[in-house]
């Protein structure tokens, strides 16, 4: 009986491991992608996952419109109302169906631009942020030079084929990761509705990204096609504590574009473990306490967790007063500590005062005095001694 179970167990153990080391194999191994180019990179390191053809100059549809609301989000403020110029749009184009004269302010453009691939949209922010197309479509090349993307061009802010408008994968993930950390795009293209509240009446849209109703953690970005450009798709998703940038250009589908970035996204992830460097209210500076003595907690205010990659460095760095004076009421933020992965700052997290310190009275003050001043006092005091022991025996000699 015994013997049975031994081989019972030795059985569910060969099993057990080949289920584990069959996923992991796997995902050893990039996907094959039905596309002409793609991109997977860390959006927080930027360190490149896996590629193919990444440098290749493409037709990129309505992800030209990534550089559209760069350039937007450079120059105009977000509450700026503008009146929609007329557009005459071809048959199939996408667009947010502004009427022209229409009262409609930059951020609800920018929802439009990125979550309805709106060209009218593109167009308003092109002609108020520059006066003129060509004059925005020189200051987006211009922001691409400055980006350092060497394989991108532009011929128009809204991605319909034309000679001279082009990128690549590895492109169009480093002007994403540049995107994702402004605020305001990130939330747009996170959106799966938005309601525009300038307009009159107010009208609801919903995102045309549908790989963010596919999955709970992806957050972006955005899709194109063209006859030229194929179906494209620029993705991000969030697991694990990692944050992935996914390119796919020149799909043959629109299915085969979402099915090739979960791919990509998926296998990306499955080479990163989640850790959680700091925990919340966790103690990560003790400041000391002038005058009244003592040490002051510097507390976490949230986790950061972090994914990492085999043979990745895990760092966290403090930065913190030495010495700190009441009054400082509890919570109030004293310092920082950064997540830092091969070096690079991945996150940061506030340091706050674990407790209340009153101002220091009086009483204490004068103690410390006396106590950071003993040696200067005593010296002070042995030489008025001596002093007056000589005057003393000069006085009743």
């Amino acid at each position: 009986m015994s013997g049975g179970r031994s081989g019972l167990a030795l059985l569910a153990a060969l099993l057990a491991l080949l289920c584990f080391a069959g996923p992991a194999a796997a995902a050893e191994r990039p996907p094959r992608i039905e596309a002409r180019a793609w991109a997977l990179i860390d959006a927080r390191t930027g360190a490149v996952l896996t590629s193919h053809a990444a440098a290749k100059r493409l037709p990129i549809a309505s992800t030209t419109k990534l550089m559209t609301a760069y350039v937007t989000l450079q120059e105009l403020p977000l509450d700026r109302v503008v009146r929609a110029a007329p557009y005459e749009a071809i048959y199939g184009e996408s667009l947010l169906e502004l009427e022209a004269g229409e009262r409609v302010s930059v951020r609800d453009l920018l929802h439009g631009l990125l979550m309805r691939s709106g060209n009218d949209s593109a167009e308003d922010l092109a002609l108020t942020a520059a006066g003129s197309e060509a004059a925005f479509v020189a200051e987006m090349n211009r922001r691409a030079a400055a980006l350092g993307l060497a394989d991108t061009h532009y011929a128009n802010p809204v991605g319909l084929d034309q000679r001279g408008n082009y990128s690549s994968a590895a492109d169009l993930a480093t002007l994403t990761r540049r995107l994702l950390d402004i605020p305001v795009f990130a939330r747009i293209v996170d959106s799966p509705t938005a309601v525009l509240r300038s307009l009159r009446p107010p009208r609801r849209i919903e995102n045309s990204n549908d790989l963010l109703w596919m999955e709970p953690w992806v957050s972006g970005v955005k899709t194109g096609h063209t006859f030229d450009a194929g179906y494209v798709l620029v993705a991000s998703g969030e697991r694990k504590g990692a944050e992935l940038i996914s390119v796919v250009l020149g799909a043959p589908t629109e299915e085969a574009r979402y099915r090739a970035s979960l791919e990509l996204l998926d296998y990306g992830f499955s080479q990163y473990r989640q850790r959680r460097p700091i925990r919340a209210g966790e103690d990560l500076a003790d400041p000391a306490i002038r005058y009244s003595g003592g040490e002051l907690p510097l507390r976490a205010a949230h986790a950061v967790t972090v994914g990492l990659r085999s043979g990745q460095q895990l760092e966290v760095r403090v930065r913190a007063p030495e010495e700190i004076e009441g009054p400082i009421r509890r919570g109030t933020p004293l310092g920082a500590a950064a997540v830092l992965v091969d070096g690079r700052a991945v996150a940061t997290v506030s340091l706050r005062a674990g407790r209340t310190i009153p101002e220091a009275s009086d009483f204490d003050r004068a103690r410390s005095f006396l106590a950071d001043n003993w040696i200067f006092i005593s010296a002070a005091g042995f030489v008025i001694l001596i002093g007056g022991v000589l005057l003393y025996r000069r006085l009743f000699r």
